[in-house]
């Protein structure tokens, strides 16, 4: 059975369309307290339940050596995170997402604090892929999880 000449350039388009863009939001905020004070609040990674308002619980967990945490939203919602290595002199680290409900894929993200004039700058970041969702509403959920965490750490370090 032949094969038409458009369903073959279908095909290799298809073939050698770039891979779907990742989409990033970065978000910071600026705090009075010392760097080391505020590593101290965010450097254990499970104690995102003590200054996450969308937090309800964290469960620290392992597997094969590296450090898990499943988290339980306010609204019943669970998510498990990957940590990866933290960086101590730089105060930050990074972690993906294994399993959630949100609309992504792929995430990473990094947490970081910096100093600063005033104290600190605290740096939220994150790469991923809308998943189920467009990205315009992917984009939002993660814009909406940022600013929350980080609003929910300056109320935290007054």
């Amino acid at each position: 059975m032949p094969v038409h000449r458009p369903v073959v350039l279908m095909l290799a388009a298809g073939l050698l369309a770039p891979p779907a863009l990742a989409l990033e939001v970065r978000q910071s905020v600026e705090v009075a307290a010392a760097p080391e004070r505020v590593w101290q609040a965010i450097g254990e990674f499970c104690s995102i339940a003590e200054w996450h308002p969308a937090v309800a619980r964290c469960a620290a967990g392992e597997q094969d050596g590296v450090a898990l945490r499943t988290l339980t939203t306010v609204d019943g919602g669970v998510l498990v995170e990957r940590r990866g290595q933290p960086s101590e002199e730089g105060m930050s680290y990074s972690y993906q997402i294994v399993e959630s409900q949100l609309p992504v894929a792929n995430y990473e993200a990094t947490l970081a604090v910096m100093d600063s004039a005033g104290g600190s700058m605290i740096t939220w970041s994150g790469e991923f892929a809308a998943a189920g969702a467009p990205d315009a509403e992917a984009r939002a959920i993660i814009e909406g999880l940022y600013t929350a965490g980080l609003a929910g750490l300056r109320e935290r370090l007054r």
